[in-house]
């Protein structure tokens, strides 16, 4: 069976996506292609330790949650991840995966809520985005938007009207929150 490099398993509560609130089990796996200027992530960049996906799927089971965040970093760097998400489900567990979206989601498990995080231009990895990824959203999937100031805003607005308008994603399906410390929420 695959090995991936995990940086930490915890349990939390979700804070981001219609799941926010929901207790959580959390796979955060190491690595990360992307450098966006916001990350709050940055600790997972390096480090960690090479786990057996069966372990990781153990570990899920056994803490009694039922929900499974897979993320990062970009847990996608990794090719093994896919693996990881498929024995998850099989496992019975709700998985949702938090995806830049700079790597192609086509081989992910139709199983599982992909919550896509397109890269905004004060990221400074806008141009990293997968556009061909939207053709893939499910209605349960969801499309996040980081916003780091004005032009960011209005960016989104028009990803949404042109990309994402014509896409069948579920109310709450389309997530806006502020890069933390620079703007408020309000």
């Amino acid at each position: 069976m695959s090995r991936l490099k995990i940086k930490e398993c915890f349990f939390s509560l979700q804070g981001e996506t219609s799941l926010v609130g929901l207790p959580t089990w959390f796979i955060r796996l190491t690595g990360c292609p992307l450098r966006c200027s916001y990350c709050d992530s940055e600790y997972a960049f390096t480090g960690g330790t090479l786990q057996l996906i069966q372990t990781l799927v153990t570990q899920a089971k056994t803490n009694g949650l039922g929900l499974v965040c897979v993320t990062g970093g970009e847990p996608l760097a990794q090719p093994a991840c896919f693996e990881l998400l498929t024995a998850l489900c099989d496992a019975g567990q709700q998985v949702s995966l938090e995806t830049s979206g700079a790597i192609d989601t086509t081989a992910v498990d139709a199983r599982v809520k992909v919550i896509l995080d397109l890269k905004t231009p004060s990221s400074q990895e806008s141009a990293r985005n997968m556009w061909s990824n939207l053709q893939h959203l499910k209605p349960t999937d969801e499309v996040k938007f980081v916003i780091g100031d004005r032009l960011d805003y209005d960016w989104a607005k028009q990803v949404i009207k042109q990309q994402l308008a014509g896409l069948k994603l579920n109310l709450g399906g389309c997530i806006v929150s502020p890069v933390y410390g620079r703007l408020s929420a309000t």
